[in-house]
């Protein structure tokens, strides 16, 4: 009897989860690049609070770079998004009729923009104005990069050794430079040939390369740049086009914030400020006593936020994460910075308990979240007091940043505000789409372990929100 009771519960448990489940699923399973894969999906009017429709949605799914959701939800929680990044100038020893007795310090508290691409150089010139009002005209010490707010995992152990030194998997100092980032320029001849390295951009004192870039009858850049924090060589492998001239391929910087330390100290120089010896840097703090002369204070972290969110941008949203867990105490650690991010949303009542939480960018493959686990933080977000910096930091479909394409000249283009997460076999969407009668969806759709390219599956997923779109709209 106890069987048959349990069989005719099941049944009415299996027929109630596909009498839930819309028909537009059918959409990933019907078809051959899908059905067998790892599907997630929840969307949910955030006017009614019903739910619209759910496929798996509390499978933990590798995220990829919807990861930047998580951490860039959390810093506009705890940080605000009116609020900065510090970089401090700071001096030890004894400062007496212009002469620096000691050493300089370029203390890093976590700013990713540093000389980025945005934010250029300038800021430079105006350390070099702020030591000279301070009244220094020479220093007997040298220029020395503080590193020590961040620990010693400059590499998140999380990340594969494929990726380290690539430009998109730098690694993690607390102090930044130049996005952390330098183009190798090399000589593309004929096919068969090795490529020849001319220089890099910046130039990098001390930099070495094992190089086996070969040109080949590709048409796409096949190469790729490997190396560890603090180590100045790097292995280049892979291919790039023959008979192009000159070919650049991003990697990473080795060491950041001693080449900032060595671009100020030319500065000094050039200023007419002596250095007696050469730039160093410091990764573990140092018990003497400082004299702080300048605090440098990096643009708003909404606008950190909005370049993370568009561009995806790998850099930033680890060091936003990293710095997260200094409300723990210093060093920052990855440990702290996810204890930081698990209680932060406990107390907002998202439940994270099935989440796993190797980084704050998505790169780490051991990342999971659920597809309901996203639409419970969008849903808190869009009633937040930072609602407006979030939702506008996400790219718009068929418009900018990473949803340009996606969408585009359909009916939902421009009503998808998104963060995209893209690795092979995998693409991820989850952010709001905006429905004609005013109301708003939060959703999270997961494809992860596909058999093909991720591009394939974009169009599967577009065919997908688009037939769930024209059943409600």
């Amino acid at each position: 009897m106890k069987r048959v009771v349990w069989t005719l519960l099941s049944a009415f448990w299996l027929v109630g989860t596909v009498w839930s489940q819309s028909a537009s699923i059918e959409i990933f399973q019907k078809n051959a690049l899908t059905r067998d894969a790892n599907i997630g999906i929840y969307i949910k009017d955030l006017q009614t609070g019903e739910e619209v429709d759910s496929y798996r949605s509390r499978n933990a799914i590798p995220p990829a770079s919807v990861m930047k959701v998580l951490t860039t939800a959390t810093v506009l929680e705890l940080m605000q998004a009116d609020s900065c990044y510090k970089t401090v100038l700071e001096y030890s020893g004894t400062l007496q009729k212009g002469v620096l007795r000691g050493d300089l310090y370029i203390h890093g508290y976590g700013d990713p923009t540093l000389g980025s691409n945005k934010q250029g150089q300038a800021f430079l010139a105006q350390w070099v104005k702020a030591i000279q009002n301070a009244g220094i005209q020479s220093i007997e010490g040298c220029v020395i990069a503080d590193l020590s707010f961040f620990d010693g995992d400059a590499l998140n152990p999380a990340w594969l050794w494929e990726d380290a030194g690539n430009y998109y998997a730098p690694g993690i100092f607390s102090l930044a430079y130049m996005d952390n980032t330098m183009n190798v320029v090399l000589r593309s001849a004929e096919a068969g040939s090795v490529a020849q390295v001319l220089y890099t951009v910046p130039e990098v004192p001390g930099i070495s390369f094992e190089n086996h870039i070969r040109c080949t009858t590709t048409k796409e850049d096949c190469a790729y740049v490997h190396g560890m924090p603090y180590n100045n060589c790097r292995y280049l492998m892979g291919a790039i086009p023959s008979n192009e001239g000159q070919f650049g391929v991003k990697g990473d910087l080795p060491n950041p914030g001693l080449l900032l330390a060595q671009h100020l100290t030319q500065r000094l120089r050039n200023a007419g400020i002596s250095v007696q010896h050469e730039a160093e840097y410091r990764s573990e703090r140092e018990l003497i006593p400082r004299t702080i002369i300048y605090t440098h204070a990096s643009q708003p972290v909404g606008e950190i936020i909005a370049l993370t969110n568009q561009h995806s941008v790998n850099l930033y949203a680890e060091m936003m994460y990293r710095q997260l867990g200094s409300r723990l105490g210093e060093p920052c650690s990855l440990h702290n910075s996810e204890t930081v991010v698990r209680q932060l949303w406990r107390s907002r009542g998202v439940d994270l308990s099935s989440a796993t939480i190797k980084d704050g960018c998505g790169l780490a493959p051991q990342d999971a979240v659920s597809a309901e686990a996203w639409v419970q933080i969008l849903a808190y977000m869009y009633a937040s007091k930072q609602r407006e910096t979030f939702y506008a930091s996400l790219p718009t479909s068929g418009q900018s940043g990473t949803l340009r394409s996606f969408l585009y000249g359909s009916e939902l283009a421009g009503r998808v505000h998104a963060k995209s997460g893209t690795i092979a076999g995998t693409k991820n969407y989850a952010g709001y789409i905006e429905m004609p009668n005013g109301h708003t969806w939060a959703f999270a759709v997961l494809v992860n372990s596909a058999p093909c390219k991720a591009r394939q599956l974009q169009p599967i997923i577009e065919k997908y929100l688009l037939d769930v779109y024209r059943q409600h709209r």
